[in-house]
């Protein structure tokens, strides 16, 4: 084991952090420089002002990501990084080593039971075919308020249990309350049984690892005893409709670069992508509780988008967050639909907006720092852009309708002739689409020269030409996000909160209902502006003709690309294959059989929560094992639920809120009165379930 590589001197990262801060600083001061050329050509003035500093704030963002995916491009060509963490791992683990104990939380909240279940249980077998099950164990932390879920999903745990080599390793309980959203379910789960773990691997409820990354994780704590975070980036998988497809291919054949080059810069100062990643609990509790923002939401209140701020309060207290960017077997899945991808979109929105509100928090890294802005801007640049666009369409039509003013202080012996900027606009235009398609280049490069990876990508002609589609169709999608993205940003300035839903994680194909409710205003905003470039500025039009075929395509686009059977043709056409689909990983066929099973379950098929509890012995017993003996209860409280009984007998679980099925489903004693109950249907409690708080 290289000891550099486990603690590279400082000087050497301080020494990458400068050269790419140098080079992404000359480039933006290169284009700058060309842009402010043009715009002074004939003359400023407040539009073309505002144009360029607003031209200089988007170009940030694009310059920093170009030089993350050139360098990463080199490390990557060059074989590797030697200060990247998993140089560590060449050396195999040793069953018999002492191992920490490692607890795997999966926060859920409202999901379908099937997913969950069948991702969990394939994690479990792959890490048990490892021989280092007895270090881990598994809780589903269910931060569920369904009803109707919150009782499958006692149910699929129970079923899970049964089907594994050793269900004392597995725990499950549900929150009484959603305090806090995800971070409150951590905190609780931390206060509750953290000192009993020294490691905790958290889980999205769509997270799947292979055993060996499981453990890999583990290894890298163990060899950098100041790693407080390491994040394994995941890749996704599992998606059919053509949008997910395509996004599932985009990340595959586009992030190894990226990836590369952001370890390559960031050292010990790394992001937390909120899953899929290993945390050392004890600094953890210690450094990490995120404060309350002063205000009301959506600005204010708990922060939403808590995994940037946790690495950067991990980082400000000593401890290094790492990427270990060369480690695989992490997988989730993306959104199947546009529409579902913009709701998920909508979430992360107001919490990166928060993160305006931190930047000024003393004892942050300077790289940390940077993480927040660039999160702020993720989605600050679109209304930035969208308003650029206005500005210049203004501009544009202005400079078209008005003649031009050739002697503008009176008589003079030359006129001042108006230059036509169109050469400079060409070229500009060329540098502006060479930084953002170049890493695409440079991802296809990377690949094809490999042949084990070119056929990886469904071989080198099918991978370039499912490059080639993939930046059309984001093209085109593009200007639909940036839509609503801005309209996400305005309302979340104008105060509008989020309701926090549980994630799309199936196929649902959007339909032309669906696509005109959430595009509608997107069309008529690309047909009125077309029209009005057509009938003022033609040739401004040809310049804007991207952005608007966006806007005028949007429903059709958000139709289409959620469509499962295009996505299957795809697949069969051999386009945005990934390496996963052309030979997949064992934990894969692991989880289609996993899915198969549990769809199968009895668990699995939606129904009445209360009518299942009270109707079903069983699944009374079972419900009845995860609640706590009931606690006195005040006479306000006693006659609400006497209500709610009185109304339950009445008119039926239908007449009832699930809010009022979970009330009551919470209290024993409002269950036995609901349906009288033998002393043997009352399951004594079970010593390895997590108590229900």
């Amino acid at each position: 084991m290289n000891p550099t590589t486990l603690n590279p001197p400082r000087r050497w990262i301080v020494l990458r952090q400068l050269i790419f801060a140098v080079l992404s600083v000359v480039s933006m001061f290169i284009i700058g420089r060309a842009m402010f050329s043009m715009l002074s050509i004939n003359g400023f003035n407040a539009a073309k002002i505002a144009i360029f500093i607003l031209f200089l704030i988007l170009l940030t963002p694009i310059i920093l990501s170009f030089w993350t995916a050139v360098l990463g491009f080199i490390v990557r060509w060059r074989g590797g990084d030697s200060l990247e963490l998993t140089q560590s791992l060449k050396e195999p683990a040793a069953p018999e080593t002492n191992w920490a104990r490692t607890a795997v939380v999966i926060p859920v909240y409202n999901e379908d039971p099937i997913g969950v279940i069948a991702g969990l249980k394939a994690t479990y077998q792959s890490l048990e075919q490892t021989g280092f099950l007895p270090s881990f164990e598994f809780f589903i932390l269910s931060d569920t308020t369904d009803p109707n879920v919150w009782i499958r999903e006692e149910m699929a745990y129970m079923d899970f249990r049964q089907s594994v080599s050793d269900p004392s390793r597995v725990f499950y309980r549900n929150r009484r309350e959603n305090v806090d959203r995800k971070t409150g379910n951590i905190a609780e789960f931390c206060a509750s049984w953290g000192d009993r773990y020294k490691y905790m691997i958290v889980f999205d409820a769509d997270s799947i690892m292979t055993g060996t990354c499981l453990v890999n994780l583990v290894r890298l704590m163990e060899q950098h005893p100041k790693a407080g975070i390491i994040q394994a980036p995941p890749l996704p998988i599992s998606r059919h409709t053509f949008f997910g497809r395509m996004r599932q291919f985009a990340t595959h054949a586009y992030s190894s670069i990226f990836l590369a080059g952001l370890n390559f810069w960031q050292g010990g100062a790394a992001n937390y992508w909120g899953h899929n990643a290993i945390i050392r609990i004890e600094p953890f509790v210690k450094h990490c509780r995120l404060p309350k923002l002063s205000g009301p939401e959506p600005l204010g209140g708990s922060i939403l988008s808590h995994d940037f701020v946790e690495a950067a309060f991990m980082r400000r207290a000593g401890w290094k967050v790492y990427l270990a960017s060369e480690l695989r077997g992490s997988y989730e899945e993306v959104p199947p639909s546009l529409i579902s991808y913009a709701a998920r979109d909508r979430r992360w929105c107001q919490g990166n907006m928060q993160h305006a509100r931190l930047l000024m928090l003393p004892g942050l890294h300077v790289v940390n720092r940077l993480h927040l802005v660039l999160g702020v801007m993720a989605y600050l640049a679109a209304p930035l852009w969208m308003l650029m666009l206005l500005i210049s369409t203004v501009e544009g039509i202005w400079e078209s309708v008005r003649p031009h003013t050739y002697f503008p202080t009176g008589p003079a012996l030359h006129p001042i002739w108006e230059i036509s900027v169109q050469q400079q606009a060409i070229g500009l235009f060329l540098a502006v689409m060479g930084v953002l398609m170049m890493p695409k280049f440079l991802s296809l490069l990377i690949h094809i020269r490999n042949k084990a990876e070119r056929e990886s990508f469904g071989g080198g002609g099918k991978f370039a030409l499912s490059v080639f589609l993939e930046t059309i169709a984001s093209t085109l999608l593009a200007p639909v996000l940036a839509f609503l993205q801005s309209y996400f940003v305005v309302g979340i300035l104008m105060g509008k909160n989020i309701k926090w839903d549980a994630q799309d994680r199936g196929e649902a194909q959007t339909t032309y209902g669906e696509a005109l409710a959430h595009h509608w205003p997107s069309t008529v905003l690309g047909i009125v502006w077309s029209g009005l470039l057509l009938t003022t500025a033609p040739r401004l039009f040809w310049w804007f003709s991207p952005v608007l075929a966006g806007f005028l395509l949007a429903i059709p686009i958000s139709v289409w690309s959620s469509r499962v059977k295009l996505g299957q043709r795809a697949l069969k056409a051999r386009l945005f294959m990934t390496p996963e689909e052309v030979d997949p990983p064992s934990i894969l066929l692991t989880l289609e059989r996993e899915l198969e099973w549990a769809s199968a379950r009895p668990w699995a098929k939606p129904g009445d929560a209360l009518q299942r509890i009270l109707s079903d012995p069983e699944v009374r017993a079972l419900h009845l094992s995860f609640l706590s003996h009931s606690e006195p209860k005040d006479d306000l409280r006693r006659h609400y639920l006497e209500g709610l009984e009185l109304k339950y007998r009445h008119d039926g679980a239908a007449a009832l809120t699930p809010r009022e099925k979970r009330d009551l489903l919470w209290d024993e004693e409002a269950i036995r009165t609901l349906v009288p109950l033998p002393s043997s249907d009352r399951v004594a409690e079970n010593p390895i379930l997590v108590g229900s708080h």
